[in-house]
């Protein structure tokens, strides 16, 4: 990124990758640190210029766009989620694949993939912090909180188009590992049942099956069976919020120590053979690499907790 240096002001000139970026999004990655309401306050103000004119947030950049930044100044201390090093720096080893396009990382349960709701710390703000050059580091799809495994992170907007593009197309090939209680009937390969979100007054997000929710399809098959369990791959179809736990739940098998649709008697089994959080993985994830336009796939082991609970019942 060509850039000079005018007493603190800088006049950053827009790379191709990054047109069509909104300019407030391309601004919170120009000043790493500086919250969201001083973005809007010097789009406001107008002392972001772009081309020499003001600009409303919702502005999208063109490639050859020459943006004034004006100093900002950010209150005394390290941005971003300090008391976090830890988790951050732990996310590092987490890395399955990475280069110039495109981050696979075997996300940990209990890490939400973006600050908000109360969180300071997302997956998302980690990874900016262990890679504070990069110009674009963004989610291609998300995970559930308690959910781990392989998830997408795009380097660049053409990367993150491209997979939006085969997630819409279906190109992109998603594999879960999920422990369901009881034994799952050898001729259900898949679960056809439509869902509804709905926002209790909590804030919380259930999600239920329900006649006049969106179509949602997941296909499954047996792994491995045990007494009182089975493990399962399940693979969605469609991409709807809680879906594979919902649809499992709709089968009448839930997935083992689910806190939002699980059974509390098989729950409560599980936690006794050492598991302490969802039984739900994602496994493998097969895309066109945004680059190179082959087909390449990426598997993320199961964590030291999941192993285990997985040994106990054999």
């Amino acid at each position: 990124m060509k850039e000079q240096t005018q007493q603190s002001v800088r006049f950053v000139t827009v790379e191709p990758d990054l047109a069509g970026q909104r300019v407030d999004n391309f601004l919170r990655t120009q000043l790493k640190g500086v919250p969201k309401s001083m973005i809007y306050r010097i789009l406001r103000k107008g002392e972001v210029r772009v081309n020499k004119g003001r600009v409303k947030p919702e502005y999208k950049l063109v490639a050859d766009d020459v943006v004034r930044i004006p100093p900002v100044r950010v209150s005394e201390g390290t941005p971003g989620p300090s008391p976090k090093l830890d988790k951050i720096a732990a996310l590092e080893s987490q890395i399955l694949f990475e280069d110039e396009r495109i981050i696979v990382i075997n996300k940990p349960s209990g890490i939400a993939v973006h600050g908000g709701s109360g969180l300071s710390f997302g997956l998302i703000e980690g990874l900016r912090a262990l890679r504070p050059d990069a110009n674009f580091m963004e989610l291609v799809h998300r995970l559930d909180r308690d959910t781990s495994g392989c998830i997408l992170i795009a380097k660049k907007r053409s990367a993150l188009r491209h997979m939006h593009e085969q997630l819409r197309t279906g190109k992109m090939d998603k594999r879960y590992q999920a422990l369901v209680a009881g034994q799952w009937p050898e001729n259900r390969f898949k679960v056809k049942a439509p869902l509804r979100k709905n926002v209790l007054q909590s804030g919380e997000r259930m999600v239920s099956v329900s006649e006049d929710g969106k179509p949602s399809e997941t296909r499954y098959r047996i792994l491995q069976k045990f007494d009182t369990a089975t493990l399962v791959e399940a693979s969605p179809i469609t991409g709807r919020t809680h879906q594979i736990r919902v649809h499992c739940l709709h089968a009448e098998h839930p997935i083992a120590c689910d806190p939002k649709y699980g059974d509390g008697d098989f729950d409560e089994s599980m936690r006794q053979k050492g598991l302490n959080r969802l039984f739900l993985h994602a496994h493998s994830i097969s895309l066109i690499h945004p680059g190179t336009e082959e087909r390449v796939k990426f598997t993320a082991p199961l964590d030291a907790t999941l192993t285990n609970t997985l040994k106990a019942l054999s």
